[in-house]
């Protein structure tokens, strides 16, 4: 399947990061010198995505405003005669074609994902959810949509999780067909561990098939009150192959404060222009 379109989920309310998500949009928040949503977009890029979708809410003007043109920044930039700087600031407004579409209530992954498919239209496509940041040699979605075009099917991105994290995640019961690579079998949106069929964990990464939608529509709200897309997708199974991609990488939960603080200090060690003071620092408070 060829995916031209990457859909980001960035409507959510930022709960966990409250007072600081008030007023600044939990995907505005910096890791190191990037904020969060950037990494997202940089990854759909990277994957051969052509477009994003990116769908927000009230008070997320701040991510429009930050991937359009800054006029006065480059401006300034320009008289000060800091080329590189204006290059790269110029480039951000540049990544790729993103369109954006409000959600009005926040009502789980599965809706986030069926407002905005008007905009995605009738074709295969990709998913990010920006929370999760993936360390990787290659792009996660670059591989997944690699497998997508291979079988022909959705592609979900899966991590093995601990018996009591089971609870955070759709677990998938999956049947090995590669390396890494599972059929789907069937999905239990966060089951307890003994009820878990295995302990291979949904994250942020999925190729879905246009199909998704119309099922999404008639999917009942499940765990939370909420139309959650792993009740879709476990609908969609009786209709169409699913496969679960293992990724190799570290992934990064920057939606809690903690996640985003281990996230900031793992990436910051592994750059050379701030690893070695990160290093002494951390030492000398350790």
């Amino acid at each position: 399947m060829k995916v031209r379109k990457c859909v980001i989920t960035a409507a959510g309310w930022g709960t966990r990061f409250l007072p600081i998500t008030r007023s600044q949009p939990k995907e505005m928040l910096p890791l190191l010198d990037r904020p969060l949503i950037q990494y997202a977009v940089e990854e759909a890029v990277q994957a051969g995505a052509a477009e994003v979708v990116m769908v927000t809410s009230a008070g997320k003007d701040a991510i429009k405003e930050y991937f359009g043109p800054h006029r006065r920044l480059e401006s300034f930039l320009r008289r000060k005669g800091e080329a590189a700087l204006l290059d790269e600031m110029q480039a951000v407004s540049h990544l790729v074609l993103i369109s954006y579409v409000h959600q009005e209530e926040q009502l789980g992954l599965g809706h986030a994902i069926l407002t905005a498919r008007e905009m995605v239209g009738d074709e295969p496509f990709a998913v990010i959810l920006p929370d999760d940041i993936i360390d990787s040699e290659v792009p996660v979605l670059k591989s997944m949509i690699e497998v997508s075009g291979k079988y022909g099917a959705g592609v979900l991105a899966a991590e093995r999780v601990s018996d009591e994290d089971t609870r955070r995640y759709g677990i998938i019961k999956a049947e090995k067909v590669a390396d890494k690579l599972y059929r789907v079998l069937d999905l239990v949106e966060k089951p307890g561990p003994a009820a878990a069929p295995s302990r291979l964990g949904i994250v942020g990464r999925y190729v879905l098939t246009p199909q998704i939608f119309d099922v999404l529509q008639v999917t009942p709200p499940g765990v939370g009150g909420e139309i959650q897309v792993t009740d879709a997708l476990r609908l969609l199974l009786k209709k169409q192959a699913l496969y679960a991609y293992e990724f190799e990488g570290i992934r990064h939960d920057t939606g809690t404060p903690l996640g985003w603080l281990k996230a900031n200090i793992s990436l910051a060690l592994k750059r050379p222009d701030l690893a070695p003071g990160l290093k002494a620092y951390l030492k000398k408070l350790l």
